[in-house]
């Protein structure tokens, strides 16, 4: 059962937020969303950022937050951070308790770039811009303070989505290098509907009707189009692929997606550590008032992230 904050928190939801069913009604949740997450209850919700240095930058048009550990020497490792937000809503800020205490305890440096969202700009620009980011990162790692050799990429829900994506396309082209990949609820197959969707069809922060939403937004005049860069689940393969840690909740509609994409990890030889949470519900990382698992899902990616700095071999569970 959910816990009781979450409940509450689900119920208030369900009758405060009017669920988008179009493109109109996407973009004016997007303003809502916003204020909502720099209200008075923004501490509470959205838990507190850990003590590092915030700053932002902007490429190409493109809003960058940046979050250096106080005190960090020269050659840190760097995380990228994708934001979730069913590729047409959220900001970097979303997830900053998440990006902040990854920096503070893993001394990592942690970037989290913006991309351009749909309905406005479908795919694949999510995906050009994730790209570029990464590529970004690998160039200018050493003018943050990191090493280019030693690139993580992270994304909750879509930036999920976007984490595996950039995975994929710096194998097969041959870099900038990914030493790791951290997947918080990813959303790796568009069309295909799994048990998990049916059990949590009303689940809290997503539904399947939101699902199905997000993806006839984000896929536009493409929707159909089975191109991996779209399903990551859909690569010719997962080998050689970055050790990645998977991270699912058991409300959620998407649960499946990360179970099956570890799946599709391990029978291809890519090391997966895989943690289901079950008091939690799609959203959580981004809401640790309201869901007690998080602080937990959170220590278990710097455990993760620290073991792959390390050379040490990912476990599975």
């Amino acid at each position: 059962m959910l816990p009781l904050r979450t409940r509450i928190f689900a119920f208030l939801q369900e009758r405060l937020v009017k669920t988008p069913l179009n493109a109109e009604e996407m973009i004016a949740l997007r303003a809502q969303r916003e204020g909502f997450r720099t209200g008075p209850v923004t501490a509470f919700l959205f838990g507190r950022p850990a003590d590092v240095e915030t700053r932002e930058t902007y490429v190409d048009g493109r809003r960058f937050a940046i979050y250096t550990p106080r005190g960090v020497g020269e050659a840190a490792p760097v995380v990228i951070n994708y934001h979730g937000g069913g590729w047409c809503l959220g900001t970097p800020e979303q997830s900053a308790w998440v990006s902040s205490h990854v920096a503070a305890e893993t001394g990592s440096i942690v970037v989290a770039p913006s991309y351009r969202l749909a309905p406005e700009h479908p795919f694949p620009a999510a995906v050009e811009d994730a790209w570029s980011a990464l590529e970004w990162v690998a160039k200018h790692a050493a003018d943050l303070g990191g090493d280019p050799s030693r690139i993580a990429v992270m994304g909750d829900s879509a930036g999920g989505n976007l984490a595996a994506v950039v995975s994929l396309m710096a194998r097969d082209g041959g870099g900038p290098s990914v030493r790791a990949q951290v997947l918080i609820y990813p959303a790796v197959e568009m069309y295909e509907k799994f048990p998990s969707e049916a059990a949590n069809a009303n689940g809290p922060v997503l539904t399947s009707t939101q699902m199905s939403t997000f993806g006839h937004l984000y896929m536009g005049e493409r929707y159909g189009d089975e191109s991996w860069q779209a399903s990551p689940m859909r690569a010719a393969s997962h080998a050689d692929l970055p050790p990645a840690h998977i991270i699912t909740a058991l409300h959620d509609p998407i649960r499946d997606h990360g179970t099956r994409y570890a799946e599709a990890l391990r029978a291809a030889g890519t090391p997966v550590s895989l943690v289901d949470y079950d008091t939690a519900f799609h959203g959580f990382m981004s809401l640790p008032g309201v869901a007690p698992a998080a602080p937990e899902a959170l220590a278990g990616i710097v455990a993760f992230l620290r073991d792959v700095d390390r050379g040490d071999s990912v476990s599975g569970h």
